[in-house]
């Protein structure tokens, strides 16, 4: 069996050694004492083989007890003899010096925890993404796609990803530019979604919409949402889109309350170029960045949106799988009537 070297996926580049881990064949990622993760969770899904030194804590500042938990994970990660180093909003939380900024935050972490929901993971993985640092979520917020680890299981989850004993998996991102006459200005990346909604007035926006150049149609409705299969249970999973497995590297159009019933979600690959130009009397309609930056844009502004350099790379949990959390959240699970337990239900 031939060997390559592959980049670690769990590291952060600056951190990396000259070692190397196997790769089987059909996209398996192999852990360090030889055991293969079968590629249902594709090529991208890799495993650290280094343990883990240096952890950088995140949090949602406005959670009931927050600075109490992120004080007992410091504690705890400090026992382990693991340096920590703690995000500026939680340390004043917390009334401790010391906190710091984003870009010194993840430059000299290996690892970075998430206490909050979603949302903080979201505003975590477009800090985060350009320095390629891995990103775990304990969940203290309802939904809990992206916080895959439940505060219970924290200590237990931890003490194996520590030891080097976890799954990172790249999750595609979107870049996103706005051209306004002949200035164009990229505006970020987004790891759920891009959405434009009509403004405040109650006028149908026209987004006029082409793919590498070539007409798809003109969406006249609300608006569109434009996903990753990371957002696909978000957003567009609310507007009737589809669940994507979010491992894979597709984009997701979904119009909003379309005036033509005909207008349905379309999946497109990775590597589309879509071209969005607004049409409106009114007065514009707004951009939003996962639900969390806001842009205006103006009739005949043009939105490209297209497949970021950058990824986001996710720890998943090593309690449970993806199916499971997804059944969990939608309240999916129900037995055949008569039927006993099944195994994994």
């Amino acid at each position: 069996m031939r060997l390559r070297s592959i980049p670690r996926l769990g590291i952060p580049r600056h951190q990396q050694g000259e070692e190397c881990a196997p790769r089987s064949g059909r996209g398996q990622a192999v852990l360090a004492g030889g055991r293969a993760i079968i590629g249902s969770r594709r090529l991208l899904q890799e495993v650290a083989p280094l343990k883990i030194k240096k952890v950088g804590i995140v949090a949602n500042v406005e959670k009931v007890k927050i600075a109490q938990y992120a004080k007992s994970l410091k504690e705890w990660l400090e026992e382990k003899n693991t340096e920590v180093f703690l995000e500026a909003q939680i340390a004043l939380k917390m009334g401790v010096r010391g906190g710091l900024k984003w870009d010194e935050l993840t430059s000299k972490s290996q690892l970075l925890v998430v206490l909050g929901g979603d949302g903080t993971m979201l505003r975590a993985a477009r800090y985060v993404a350009k320095h390629g640092v891995p990103i775990l979520g304990i969940n203290m917020g309802s939904f809990g796609y992206l916080t895959e680890v439940n505060l219970n299981e924290m200590h237990s989850a931890l003490e194996l990803i520590l030891g080097g004993k976890f799954t990172a998996e790249k999750r595609m991102m979107l870049t996103i530019a706005i051209k306004h006459g002949k200035t164009s200005t990229n505006v970020g990346d987004v790891l759920n979604d891009v959405v434009i909604n009509r403004g405040n007035l109650s006028r149908i926006t026209e987004l006029e919409t082409s793919v590498d150049g070539e007409y798809l149609t003109t969406y006249k409705g609300d608006g569109l949402i434009i996903s990753t299969p990371t957002g696909s249970t978000a957003y567009s999973l609310s507007a009737g889109g589809p669940i994507v497995f979010p491992a894979k590297d597709l984009i997701i159009i979904n119009p909003i309350c379309p005036h033509t019933l005909t207008n349905r979600p379309i999946i497109f690959p990775q590597d589309s170029n879509l071209k969005i130009r607004l049409w409106s009397k009114g007065r514009g309609a707004t951009l939003t960045l996962d639900g969390q930056e806001s842009y205006q844009i103006e009739s005949g502004d043009v939105v490209t949106i297209k497949k970021s350099k950058y990824v986001t790379k996710l720890i998943l949990s090593p309690h449970r799988s993806y199916w499971e959390i997804l059944r969990s959240k939608l309240g999916w699970g129900g037995l055949p009537s008569g039927a006993g337990k099944r195994e994994n239900a």
